[in-house]
């Protein structure tokens, strides 16, 4: 059985396919539900510890890619090159495409100017990344020229991550640069940590590592810029959850082979770890010290997002056909979701807006059509939720893959094309 063969005929992991959509799905809701302001009285109960799908996605990432590309012998199924290929492929289409659509967005909501915050929209226009309480209008930016070039490289290279002071153009892209850092360290680092002989130690002493930067930002600034930037996606602070993911899969290899799975009832304990670890964090950020933000944020939780990817990687659930290819295809999206929901809420919400006032003055005058726009209602959110997951399952399918196909074609061997 060649590398290829053996690599396609690996166990797949139905339970995380589901996961990983699920993890796309709440971060659209981390990021849009609470500018509802009817129901932000209570709203921030779900979307506060929205940063939790972040996290638990890296792990994810680590812990699949360690899967598929190391062997039995922990070696790369294929050389560095090739891989780091392939991810780009799979990356760079998705953030191309979502940045140039938050650029155009932005622009043409500025043109607009629907709601009285939509007249400062601008590709310029940025938040410092503070937590120290700041007003909002103490923390608005608006780019250089000098700025705005070096942005613009910063995302065209994928390395906007690392930018510090504040996120740019499509914000939430930044995770897509910080996954592209840790696939380039990952044909160095996997095959050594899935040699770890004690991988659950070693996952403890990376969780320790990951919190020694917010204890430190913690002990000695007073949580205003860089650091706060830095402990939110900087991809060498954030690194250590992608390694505890490959960890994980380590851990995992060695229950299995051994006839070690999880029982249900361990999965139902595990689980109530994992809910409990939630709502506890909930808690601390609504009704404790600031600090308390930066401690979740890089690395208490990680012992929750841990168990949870490695009790679902138990679940292979007995379906039919068609729903493994759903759950593969919502699955495959997650990343998209990611990348594309603050653009498609953006036109989402404008375009209700316009629709509620008096649309028909769009043919005659757009001044006051914008003019006469209404309010956006929370009983169409569900609506906007469906578009978000059709609209990236087709960017994924039409857009994404074809991208893919195109530059594997042109930069692999035949024998290397796929995943």
């Amino acid at each position: 059985m060649d590398k290829q063969t053996a690599a396609s005929s690996k166990q797949r992991f139905l339970g995380l396919e589901w996961l990983r959509f699920w993890l796309g799905l709440y971060i659209v809701i981390f990021h849009t539900l609470h500018t509802y302001s009817s129901i932000r009285d209570w709203s921030g109960y779900i979307t506060d510890i929205g940063f939790f799908s972040t996290s638990a996605f890296f792990v994810l990432s680590g812990f699949l890619l360690a899967h598929v590309y190391l062997d039995d012998s922990t070696h790369m199924r294929e050389p560095a090159k090739s891989f780091w290929i392939k991810r780009f492929s799979n990356l760079y289409p998705i953030h191309i495409g979502a940045v140039l659509l938050a650029m155009a967005i932005s622009a043409l909501v500025g043109y607009l100017a629907i709601t009285e915050a939509d007249a400062g929209a601008s590709i310029r226009f940025v938040l410092y990344d503070v937590n120290d309480g700041s007003s909002l209008e103490s923390i608005r930016h608006y780019m250089s020229n000098a700025e705005l070039v070096l942005n613009i490289f910063l995302n065209v290279t994928l390395m906007h991550a690392w930018n510090p002071l504040y996120l740019t153009f499509n914000p939430v892209t930044w995770s897509i640069s910080a996954l592209f850092f840790f696939y380039l360290t990952f044909p160095w680092a996997a095959p050594r940590l899935l040699r770890v002989r004690s991988p659950l130690k070693a996952m403890a002493i990376v969780n320790a590592l990951y919190l020694i930067p917010p204890i430190l930002v913690i002990a000695f600034t007073d949580f205003g810029m860089p650091e706060t930037g830095i402990l939110h996606r900087n991809p060498l602070i954030r690194l250590p959850e992608f390694l505890a993911g490959i960890l994980l899969c380590a851990f995992y290899r060695q229950r299995r082979q051994s006839g070690r799975l999880m029982s249900a009832t361990a999965q139902l304990a595990a689980l109530s770890f994992v809910a409990l670890s939630i709502v506890v964090g909930i808690w601390l950020l609504r009704h404790q010290e600031r600090a308390w933000y930066y401690l979740l944020h890089n690395g208490l939780l990680l012992p929750a997002q841990l168990t949870l990817i490695f009790v679902v990687a138990h679940w292979s659930p007995y379906s039919s056909p068609r729903m493994r290819r759903l759950a593969y295809r919502l699955g495959g999206a997650s990343l998209p979701m990611f990348a594309l929901h603050v653009p498609l809420f953006v036109i989402f919400t404008r375009v209700e807006r316009v629709l509620e006032g008096e649309p028909s003055l769009c043919l005659t005058s757009i001044r006051q059509c914008m003019e006469a726009a209404g309010e956006t209602s929370i009983w169409l959110y569900p609506v906007f939720l469906l578009f978000t997951v059709l609209f990236c399952v087709m960017f994924q399918e039409t857009f994404v893959l074809r991208v893919r196909q195109w530059v594997q074609g042109k930069l692999l061997r035949p024998d290397r094309r796929s995943t």
